[in-house]
């Protein structure tokens, strides 16, 4: 019987897969993925996601703005964002953050987008699901703003062990995918090593981001236990105790206050 797991950041409401989506679904419940937190990236989506989360159990609805999809957005939707969850239960708010990779759009705007949320999860009491591509210092400041009031994941952690310790510091937990598989990812085979397991999580980060052996080709939460499989090597524990607390971890974060 595989262990448990949940998959803590997959699109899988992305178009890519329309047209075999139940499929995948099955897969990945059939290698023991049972929970999945499913995060929005523009306001676009969040009817469809909606009703995904709706139409299949273990499924968790995050709704949010991402920093790469910036032209989509409107300055509305921030408001709209505050009047959504007031009426749909969210399990986090995101996938929302910062992307200052190569020519990366206009930063004061993903600013704008990024603070309007981190607000807006303080004000309802949710996490917080971000995005950070060379820009891992400013989201630290940023979250340093709200200092004590706030709680999520950093999502396909790529930063150094001090940024990681920083995040850990403020309570906040590191999601770690597919490129943990790659020998050549030394830093971060090397943080995910020796780092607390109280705050690691699993994800696939589905269509993207494939595991080693699956490179080049669509990801899917049904290979989250290559992932699993990577880290128990790397820390030298088993996979169970690694599923049971990144499990625990990931349905401690997501679950909804009373």
């Amino acid at each position: 019987m595989p262990a448990t797991l949940y998959d803590s950041h997959a699109h899988l409401d992305a178009p890519e897969f329309a047209a075999d989506r139940a499929r995948v679904l099955g897969d990945a419940r059939s290698a023991g993925v049972h929970e999945m937190l499913v995060p929005a990236v523009a306001a676009a989506d969040w009817d469809a996601l909606s009703a995904l989360c709706h139409a299949e159990p273990g499924l968790h609805p995050a709704y949010g703005l991402h920093p790469v999809y910036l032209s989509r957005h409107r300055e509305e939707d921030l408001a709209a964002l505050r009047d959504w969850l007031c009426r749909h239960p969210a399990a986090a708010v995101g996938e929302c953050g910062l992307d200052f990779h190569d020519a990366a759009p206009d930063r004061e705007r993903q600013l704008h987008f990024l603070r309007g949320q981190l607000q807006i999860a303080r004000d309802f009491d949710l996490p917080v699901v971000l995005h950070a591509r060379g820009a891992f210092e400013q989201v630290i400041l940023e979250l340093r703003r709200f200092a004590g009031t706030l709680r999520g994941v950093v999502h396909s952690f790529s930063g150094s062990a001090e940024q990681a310790r920083r995040l850990w510091d403020m309570g906040f937990l590191i999601g770690i995918g597919g490129p943990v598989t790659y020998e050549r990812a030394r830093r971060l085979r090397g943080l995910v090593a020796g780092m607390p397991l109280e705050f690691l999580l699993l994800e696939t980060d589905s269509p993207d981001q494939p595991d080693a052996d699956h490179r080049g080709r669509r990801n899917e939460p049904a290979r989250l236990p290559e992932v699993l499989r990577c880290v128990s090597r790397l820390r030298e524990e088993s996979e169970e105790a690694i599923a049971q607390a990144t499990t625990a971890s990931a349905r401690r974060l997501f679950a909804p206050r009373a």
